[in-house]
């Protein structure tokens, strides 16, 4: 059963779907994920009484710097202090790590996650229409509609060039028309890891300018990819006030609990708007000092592209070798399907936790993303599905 066949996810515009029952049965007894994103282990504890694996979300394997830890935990000391509203320390060590210079600083926002980025930007912006693909993340959408815009879904075409299947393509540039005020990409997207050729998203950014719109680039998974300058455009930012380009430390550096992302654009006044379009502390003492710790240990970086250039090829061979189809993620995940049903409710009761994809608009029924993990997580994954798969061999014998 090809990723490409099969029935549709839900339709452009439609709410996506809650986890548990809502997605084809819950694993468990009581198993109800809060969102339909990944990571809710407190359901599956209370469902199975312990903890998972957990492969449904897709941080850094490596978990968070021990630079990072150890920066956080010394600024325990000053809880009780509010911590700087205007996070002015991150924002200008992000713009040196940029090569922006002593004022570069203003072109940084800061936000409680890329989120809570996405949230403020929509709101600070207002935009009537908003065009987004299918399928992607489901945040782009329900920030647009938070604001009030009505959202146009481009469907990414199943049967992508060179056998990448939902792979952005050119028709993209044809939905960028006078009337869109706002473009949302994610890159590399999710769930399906892939990279868009920067020709494309350099075309996408033209045709924005040319029509009025704004275009806003998803990065949190860029560091995860194995040349992510080929795929980034914030060294872009200062020379294009219609570019958004938003990052947060939640992938990259296994931060997702502190919860801190941010925007770069060189219109100063959109991101002063973001910045009174939500609570007025947008990042803890905490989360600041760990982010500030994290952008400078580069070993860190240079681990995790080892790691995840030896463990993605592995597991994406062990996919196929157990008759998955698979799409060709460049990121830190996977995206795959098999004719087993209820595959991800298996891999459940076995301990494992993956994301089942049904909330994603434009799949097949029965997709599931993996994330890669360290080989010891890869290896109880892999043992998990293979058992999975037998048993739903057995379950087929015993039905005949």
């Amino acid at each position: 059963m090809a990723l490409t066949t099969g029935g549709r996810g839900p339709a452009a515009g439609g709410a996506p779907r809650a986890g548990g029952a809502a997605t084809g049965g819950a694993p468990g007894a009581g198993y109800a994920p809060a969102t339909d994103h990944g990571g809710d282990v407190w359901a599956y504890a209370s469902a199975y009484g312990r903890a998972p694996l957990d492969l449904s979300v897709n941080v850094n394997p490596l978990g968070m710097p021990a630079s990072a830890r150890a920066a956080a935990t010394a600024a325990l000391a000053d809880a009780a202090a509010y911590p700087d509203p205007a996070c002015r320390d991150l924002r200008r060590a992000i713009a040196r790590r940029l090569g922006w210079g002593s004022r570069g600083d203003a072109w940084v926002g800061c936000g409680t996650g890329a989120a809570d980025v996405l949230y403020r930007l929509a709101l600070a912006l207002r935009p009537r229409v908003v065009l987004t693909c299918a399928p992607t993340f489901s945040e782009y959408g329900r920030a647009a509609a938070l604001a009030g815009a009505r959202v146009r879904e481009h469907r990414l075409p199943a049967d992508g060039d060179g056998g990448r299947p939902y792979a952005l393509d050119e028709g993209l540039l044809d939905e960028i028309v006078p009337g869109v005020d706002l473009v949302v990409l994610c890159e590399p997207n999710n769930p399906t890891g892939l990279a868009a050729p920067r020709a494309l998203l350099m075309a996408a950014l033209a045709r924005c300018e040319e029509t009025g719109a704004t275009l806003v680039v998803d990065e949190c998974f860029n560091g995860l990819l194995d040349d992510p300058a080929a795929h980034s455009l914030r060294r872009l930012v200062p020379a294009h006030p219609r570019l958004v380009v938003v990052d947060a430390f939640t992938k990259t550096y296994g931060m997702a609990g502190l919860r801190l992302g941010y925007a770069l654009c060189a219109d100063a006044a959109l991101l002063g708007r973001m910045a009174r379009c939500g609570q007025p502390w947008p990042a803890s003492n905490v989360a600041l000092a760990a982010a500030q710790a994290a952008l400078d240990d580069d070993g860190y970086l240079a681990r995790t592209h080892a790691l995840l250039g030896t463990q993605r090829p592995r597991v994406a061979a062990a996919l196929r070798a157990a008759g998955c189809e698979l799409v060709s993620g460049e990121a830190n995940f996977l995206l795959f399907r098999h004719a087993l049903p209820n595959l991800h409710e298996r891999l459940a009761r076995r301990g494992v936790l993956v994301r089942d994809c049904g909330s994603f608009a434009g799949l097949p029924a029965g997709c599931l993303r993996v994330a890669v993990g360290a080989p010891q997580a890869n290896d109880r994954f892999l043992e998990a599905l293979r058992a999975s798969l037998r048993e739903g061999e057995g379950d087929a014998n015993v039905s005949a």
